[in-house]
């Protein structure tokens, strides 16, 4: 399912594209519906949102470091959402998976659940609000292969309505694509431009020390991070303990080197051409 054309069809049932959304690839048994929280009501008019699936519960943690997500399963889906809707706060929008004619079993439900949950916890995208892990259920071989084949569909139609939780961080094939920032204090990481920002690899290493005419946001994100427990200090650096996507270069690169930059001069490839002649320039 991975790098290859697809054609993926959206529904909007209320017309707005911020509201109710329903997503499928046309020739493929699986399908999403992505609902706002203000939406409880509208949603569940709509038959899909009681099938058996897997959900998804959206939102950020308090302090904004890393998006949250729940991720839960149920025969009728939208009962389990409306048991969180009164119980948890963090969520804003929720996604379900399920199949086109209601076809999952709760077995079947379970294990997406336990699978969805380990990949989520091993790419490391999102904090995780599960309080315990999800058990493995007995199933046969078969109908596990067309289990992961359907979590490959999910994986598609919830990165394209905004939640790339399974997506891979890492996107660099070869050393041409690695880009390099070095600074004062021992501060040295590798990283690479995403579609979804810049990726900063596990093991960076961050200044400590920070200039005192650098922006105050600066400050707050590296406190953030520290905080997260994704910057730890070793003797006389921070050092990232995961792979970190920042917004732009330059949050990188500042979180870095402790300082305001430009991230577009700041991270060079192994050549030393910066990235703002690489991706801006040509």
């Amino acid at each position: 399912m991975q790098n290859k054309p697809q054609t993926i069809q959206i529904f909007l049932p209320d017309g707005s594209p911020t509201s109710i959304r329903e997503a499928e690839i046309t020739n493929r048994l699986v399908k999403a519906i992505l609902f706002p929280r203000n939406k409880m009501q509208e949603v569940a008019k709509r038959d899909m949102v009681h099938f058996t699936g897997v959900y998804f519960l959206f939102g950020n943690t308090e302090d904004g470091a890393k998006p949250i997500v729940y991720i839960g399963e149920g025969e009728d889906c939208f009962t389990r959402i409306q048991s969180h809707n009164r119980k948890k706060d963090f969520w804003t929008h929720c996604v379900i998976i399920t199949t086109k004619t209601d076809e999952y079993t709760k077995t079947d439900g379970k294990y997406l659940e336990h699978h969805c949950l380990h990949q989520a916890m091993e790419i490391g995208r999102y904090a995780i609000d599960n309080d315990t892990g999800s058990k493995k259920p007995s199933i046969s071989e078969s109908r596990e292969y067309d289990l992961l084949d359907n979590f490959d569909t999910a994986k598609i139609l919830l990165a394209t309505l905004g939640y790339p939780i399974f997506e891979e961080k890492r996107k660099a094939k070869s050393i041409k694509e690695l880009f390099y920032c070095n600074g004062r204090n021992n501060a040295s990481a590798i990283g690479e431009l995403t579609d979804d920002g810049f990726l900063v690899y596990k093991d960076g290493k961050s200044s400590i020390e920070e200039t005192k005419g650098m922006n105050k946001w600066i400050g707050v994100l590296r406190k953030r991070l520290i905080k997260e427990e994704i910057l730890k200090q070793e003797n006389d650096v921070y050092v990232f303990q995961q792979d970190y996507i920042f917004n732009s270069p330059s949050a990188a690169a500042a979180t870095i080197l402790g300082r305001s930059s430009n991230g577009w001069r700041s991270w060079k490839d192994k050549n030393g051409i910066t990235l703002d002649e690489l991706k801006r320039q040509n």
